[in-house]
């Protein structure tokens, strides 16, 4: 296996934000307290609370490795578990994964399918009717899309599909009681 290879495979999340002596509401004396980190997982956007060792180095906007030796446990958790500061850094973190991988979101433009006979995936995306997605489907059978920016040349009215996948993926990690969920997983 390659080095490429091998980075790809590793889970990583971004850490939103860290509680070096633990939660505030937690009653228990601080000699007892665990440091903590919120972060939202790159792949699936499941967000995280994680216990860390006790001299773990990070602080919000890094990137780590789930599986690495500086968390203890981690447990998925909703939207409001999140302390307030963790809950101001998710939009920029989100906003920093969907544009770190391009591609990987450009590649949702050009493989999107029907939900359903009435309901097409690119449809879910905010802003996205009947006549954006019926653009984006026919320029998608001419060429592959490549880029942001060649999405917003090819398709008129579509203006920022980077910030509408960003919108749409705050949405599902934010929203309990979606029917449709393509970016981010929940445990339920």
């Amino acid at each position: 296996m390659s080095s490429d290879e091998s980075d790809t495979d590793v889970a990583t999340a971004v850490v939103l934000d860290h509680l070096p002596r633990g939660r505030s509401d937690d009653d228990r004396p601080q000699y007892e307290k665990e440091p903590l980190a919120y972060a939202v997982a790159t792949a699936d956007f499941q967000l995280l609370e994680m216990t860390l060792i006790d001299d773990a180095d990070i602080s919000f906007g890094d990137i780590i490795d789930l599986d690495g030796e500086v968390i203890e446990t981690r447990r998925t958790v909703d939207y409001g578990d999140l302390s307030s500061g963790a809950q101001s850094e998710l939009d920029y973190a989100i906003e920093d994964i969907v544009e770190d991988n391009e591609g990987r979101f450009v590649d949702f433009f050009n493989d999107a399918q029907p939900i359903t006979t009435r309901l097409h995936s690119l449809n879910l995306l905010p802003g996205i009717g009947k006549k954006l997605r019926n653009g984006i489907l026919d320029e998608r059978k001419r060429k592959p899309f490549e880029s942001f920016e060649e999405l917003t040349e090819r398709v008129d009215g579509l203006h920022n599909p980077k910030e509408v996948l960003v919108d749409r993926i705050l949405e599902e990690i934010r929203e309990e009681d979606l029917k449709y969920r393509t970016f981010a997983r929940r445990d339920d």
